[in-house]
């Protein structure tokens, strides 16, 4: 799926009221495509040291850069925009009730086509809840066929072959008083802290499609408790078809992972077939993940003690042996 690009005039519309921007110069620039989540207070530039300049960022002026100008000439304010707005910098914006330190800035910016935006929020806010919104906007991301569900806290993704019955273990789920996060096609996305979050799809949000019935509208079903917006996908299933060729874990001790866009998370693959209770394996991968979380790993435990004993049978072996030869 092709993400649509992050352009300033979708960060103006969906972050007008929040954070109160103003733009100075019309519609200019908003066509202009963001491609940094990160932002720039121009210093050193200020001062005339251009060599580590990114023209990815939005620039951000506050008191202290207008402190800095009062001191300054018209002239030489002219010479700092003019080498600014010549690079392809996404736009400029005023915190703090701060404006541009001379009238020309505004016409030079909209000759370049450069958005030039203002707001009362303190600089530090400002940074903040932009760098946050950027973060969250131009974080890679990607769809997988699966269904997203919070059961017990831990969000759990199911995969496997289409028709392979996803949809109706999600749906047994959420009537077992689990939550509907996205189910068919997922969305996740990865944040900075490497932390993988999933969600739906704007027009098919909190549906499930049940082969032979159609779809099913979990919030008008079963209430609110029973779906939530987005959460942080910790754990995939895996459905299999059953092989009798297939060696199947059986105690647990190796754990496997399955990559998502940069992230290793846990992968559990369960083999199926008629009879067999999921929905309920699926709670018990979730409680048994919890307890990883509060550093108990049953399987784990379980091999250790299993040596353990394996080891005192064989000493055990070897004093009877040696006992059998002792003739004194």
């Amino acid at each position: 799926m092709i993400q649509e690009p992050l352009t300033i005039g979708k960060l103006i519309k969906e972050n007008k009221k929040k954070l109160r921007l103003r733009q100075l110069n019309g519609e200019v620039g908003r066509d202009r495509v963001i491609k940094s989540y990160q932002l720039n207070r121009p210093g050193l530039e200020l001062a005339g040291h251009w060599e580590y300049f990114d023209a990815t960022r939005i620039q951000v002026f506050g008191l202290k850069e207008k402190k800095y100008f009062d001191k300054l000439e018209k002239s030489e304010i002219e010479k700092i925009f003019e080498k600014l707005l010549s690079y392809e910098i996404p736009a400029i914006i005023f915190a703090h009730s701060t404006k541009p330190p001379i009238d020309s800035i505004v016409n030079m910016a909209s000759g370049k086509d450069i958005a030039i935006l203002a707001t009362p929020i303190t600089t530090s806010d400002i940074i903040g809840m932009l760098m946050d919104y950027l973060d969250w906007n131009l974080a890679p991301s990607t769809v997988l066929h699966g269904s997203l569900v919070d059961v017990y806290g831990v969000g759990i993704l199911i995969t496997g072959r289409s028709g392979i019955g996803k949809s109706e273990i999600t749906l047994d789920l959420v009537e077992r008083g689990h939550r509907l996060v996205a189910d068919d096609l997922v969305k996740v996305i990865k944040r900075a802290d490497n932390v993988l979050i999933g969600m739906g799809l704007d027009f098919y949000e909190h549906q499930i499609e049940i082969r032979g019935l159609g779809i099913v509208d979990v919030s008008s079903m079963f209430g609110i408790r029973a779906i939530r917006k987005q959460k942080r996908v910790e754990v995939q299933v895996e459905l299999e078809d059953w092989s009798k060729l297939e060696d199947y874990e059986r105690i647990g001790a190796e754990e496997e992972y399955v990559n998502i866009l940069g992230v290793d998370i846990p992968l559990v693959k369960l083999p199926i077939f008629p009879g067999k209770n999921i929905t309920v394996i699926a709670e018990v991968i979730a409680m048994n993940h919890l307890l990883k979380v509060y550093g108990k790993y049953v399987a784990k435990d379980f091999e250790k003690k299993l040596l353990v004993k394996i080891q005192k049978k064989v000493n055990d072996k070897d004093l009877k042996q040696y006992l059998k030869k002792d003739f004194e």
